[in-house]
């Protein structure tokens, strides 16, 4: 039976820092794709980005792969914003999840962006980086998504949650943010793509982890949106997401919240 690999990757921008990533194996079984289930079969932290990529490589196998990253994969801009950033922004600002401006002044290290050296790392292995994740088209590419601006589509969200270590979010705040995260991923089980085998990833206690414990598991946690992310645009495509920018100035993939649908 053919298998769609999704892998979620919540990269650090830079090698001083840990990356999270997370596998789903999905069985297409049914012609038209529909009642697709992915099942969690691995998540982890990975340092390096040849680790990284040897991990990517042993997942996917020969097998078709949607790789979903949050970090910019192409960053043409020396200072300022991407396009991608400008777009998205217009749409997610009102729900307090607009996007990080990204250019090369602040992410190029000796000349070279993070993602866009591990873009042409996969391009090795039959991966092209590709702007949109099209419904039911079974390829090896790589692709920049967002968590918080998913977790507001597919959640119907008012405001994204504010789970991560900010100065203004005091740790009661986070605690909460955490649970509803935790809750709202717990129900993916019955969502449509449906996700599976995350469980014991959700039960960890999150009061219980500080420092780098809870960034670790903060980045597998967003490794496992961003893998959902791509299990969605397969099942969905244009229908229910969007890619802001374009494949030559950057691009930023999500699914969009409902009221959205169909707008230009």
């Amino acid at each position: 039976m053919a298998q769609l690999i999704c892998i979620g990757l919540d990269l650090a921008w830079s090698t001083r820092n840990p990356s999270g990533l997370a596998t789903l194996r999905v069985q297409l079984g049914d012609p038209g794709r529909q009642n697709l289930t992915g099942y969690l079969v691995d998540s982890r932290i990975l340092q390096t980005d040849e680790e990284i990529l040897d991990y990517i490589q042993a997942q996917a196998g020969g097998d078709p792969c949607l790789v979903a990253v949050d970090a910019p994969l192409r960053v043409p801009n020396l200072t300022g914003q991407r396009r991608a950033e400008a777009e998205l922004n217009q749409v997610f600002r009102a729900y307090a999840a607009g996007a990080h401006p990204a250019n090369r002044r602040l992410l190029a290290k000796d000349g070279q962006v993070r993602g866009e050296a591990l873009v042409q790392a996969l391009s090795r292995y039959g991966f092209r980086e590709q702007a949109n994740i099209e419904r039911g088209k079974l390829t090896r590419q790589v692709t920049e998504v967002f968590p918080h601006s998913a977790l507001v589509s597919l959640f119907g969200l008012s405001r994204t949650l504010k789970y991560k270590a900010r100065p203004r979010h005091t740790w009661p705040e986070r605690q909460q943010a955490w649970q509803l995260y935790q809750h709202h991923l717990r129900s993916l089980a019955a969502a449509d793509p449906a996700l599976q085998g995350h469980e014991e990833l959700l039960q960890v206690e999150v009061g219980s982890l500080k420092g780098r414990r809870l960034k670790n598991y903060e980045d597998q946690v967003d490794a496992l949106m961003c893998a959902y992310i791509a299990l969605y645009g397969f099942r969905w495509g244009s229908e229910r997401c969007r890619s802001f920018g374009n494949l030559q100035e950057g691009h930023i993939f999500t699914p969009l919240p409902p009221r959205t649908f169909g707008a230009d």
